[in-house]
């Protein structure tokens, strides 16, 4: 059973990890660069080793890879918290596609000071002004409850950080560039839910 939650993690995650470059190939058909995270900050790539960890920690409860065993010793032996997980994970991929629709051709990994498109306030974001980061976190606590590790819980957390990080970064990007559209559309809609 426990076999069966960490390989669909990897699916899960494969998935997760697929659907964003997807869209970014798209974008990229029309002339768009979607990704272009790192541009402004340099530190935006801590999150890199990051997701890494996460990848590592991942496969290797799968796949025997080499590991320090108390690194990958679960916090709790029942299986339950993993098919909670494997839900969240599912229902952050189901978010995760509404919020690339939502998006458009706006959708961008980064900020993109050069050729920011219109600011999205329809689709999922009238409910969230990140639904992609909130897609994310959600996705990574899915993973920590079917791992339930201390790599994991430390990355996640980590990731979580440094999304927040990314977020207040953006929001002072928006506000300068889009200024009172921004400000009212943040009186009416929360930073994450």
């Amino acid at each position: 059973m426990q076999i069966f939650q960490y390989n669909a993690s990897i699916v899960f995650f494969a998935i997760f990890i697929l659907t964003v470059l997807a869209r970014a190939a798209l974008l990229r058909r029309k002339g768009i660069r979607a990704i272009v995270f790192g541009a402004t900050d340099k530190a935006g790539f801590l999150l890199i080793p990051f997701v890494l960890a996460i990848i590592y920690a991942v496969m290797a409860n799968s796949f025997q890879l080499p590991l320090w065993e108390p690194l990958l010793r679960p916090f709790w032996k029942t299986v339950l918290p993993g098919w909670v997980g494997l839900a969240l994970s599912a229902a952050a991929i189901i978010g995760l596609i509404f919020t690339l629709i939502s998006f458009g051709d706006s959708f961008r990994v980064g900020i993109d000071e050069e050729k920011p498109d219109i600011l999205v306030t329809t689709g999922v974001f009238r409910f969230s002004r990140n639904p992609i980061y909130v897609c994310f976190d959600t996705f990574f606590i899915g993973l920590f409850l079917v791992h339930r590790n201390i790599i994991i819980v430390i990355a996640v957390i980590a990731f979580a950080l440094l999304i927040h990080r990314q977020i207040l970064r953006e929001e002072k990007f928006l506000r300068s560039h889009y200024g009172a559209e921004y400000e009212e559309y943040c009186r009416k809609v929360r930073r994450y839910l």
